[in-house]
């Protein structure tokens, strides 16, 4: 039977979740205080206050959804890839995805 090893995608994904996560709550906070403030009505009102709202609105959303669309994907890759490989399934993945 062939040595299982730890697999280099395993490990590349689970790097890349905790590398984005904390990036994409550090957008979506940048997004949030802004917002929140625009909603206090004490940075701006009037029609073109009103006008801008709307388009906020679609942008912090867009914002949000794309970040955890962003985060589940790595969830979901990471669940679905073995944390062990045999050794030369190993070195096919590191020549694949380049990495070392």
């Amino acid at each position: 039977m062939a040595e299982m090893v730890p697999n280099p995608l395993y490990t590349a994904l689970g790097d890349a979740l905790r590398s984005v996560e904390p990036l994409v709550q550090q957008i979506e906070k940048g997004v949030e205080a802004p917002y929140q403030a625009f909603y206090s009505g004490n940075v701006w009102t009037g029609p073109a206050a009103k006008r801008f709202e709307g388009q906020f609105t679609r942008y912090r959303t867009l914002v949000r959804g794309s970040g955890e669309r962003v985060v589940t994907e790595l969830r979901q890759a990471l669940a679905r890839t073995p944390r062990e490989v045999t050794e030369e399934e190993a070195k096919m993945i590191i020549r694949r995805y380049g990495l070392a």
